[in-house]
């Protein structure tokens, strides 16, 4: 079972809920270029950088899972550290937020979304809000446009665009396109567009070019995301 919602107070993010089941369950988790708060029946409280491909999470029968996905360049103004600095990596939310993180490890599972939105909002409040870049940059590379376009349209110059995007996103503005245009291009063929024109549309050379891409980033080919 999987379900989610807006969050409350930060813009773009979003709250989700999870429940393995008596069986359990093995997710692939496609690159997206958020942050994750994540909290684990089994794990605890956990941060999940931004990956640079697909992350196979295996839950235990029984386990439970909240999260509160930061949308792209978010993420360092919450947890106070470059995205960079978390890239492929799940580590524990007290080694980054202290002291902060321990009332949340004690709550109900019915309590802990409300709990990771409420220390989100204070931190994004203390650190003056995200860098408006993050959002701008984004937005453009998810609409398809190309990172020239988008460091022209931002007034920086590619090294430039590249230190700051490794800061907000964790990579460099190169892969954060490539990430979002395959998952454009899912939701283009989920949609129910044919493959060849999934590919012009999403903007890859050709059908096989958007298949290799997705298997590079993804580790499966596009159809078995996509049933």
């Amino acid at each position: 079972m999987y379900r989610e919602r807006a969050a409350v107070g930060i813009p773009g993010a979003v709250v989700w809920r999870s429940d393995a089941g008596a069986g359990g369950r093995v997710t692939r988790v496609l690159p997206d270029g958020c942050l994750d708060l994540l909290w684990s029946s089994r794990a605890g409280l956990l941060v999940a950088g931004p990956d640079r491909t697909a992350h196979v999470s295996t839950s235990v029968p029984g386990e439970r899972w909240v999260g509160l996905r930061l949308p792209p360049g978010t993420g360092p103004a919450v947890l106070g550290v470059p995205a960079h600095d978390l890239r492929d990596q799940r580590v524990p939310l007290i080694d980054l937020l202290g002291a902060a993180a321990h009332p949340v490890a004690e709550l109900p599972v019915g309590a802990v979304a409300a709990a990771l939105e409420g220390i989100a909002v204070a931190r994004l409040r203390a650190a003056g809000g995200p860098d408006p870049l993050g959002a701008r940059v984004a937005a453009r590379l998810a609409a398809g446009a190309t990172v020239a376009a988008t460091a022209a349209e931002v007034g920086l110059g590619p090294r430039a665009l590249h230190r700051r995007s490794l800061a907000l996103f964790g990579y460099g503005p190169k892969t954060l396109a490539r990430i979002l245009r395959m998952r454009r291009a899912l939701a283009l063929a989920r949609a129910g567009a044919p493959w060849a024109e999934v590919a012009a549309r999403a903007g890859y050379a050709d059908q096989a070019h958007l298949t290799r891409d997705v298997r590079d980033l993804a580790g499966v080919p596009p159809t078995a995301l996509t049933g």
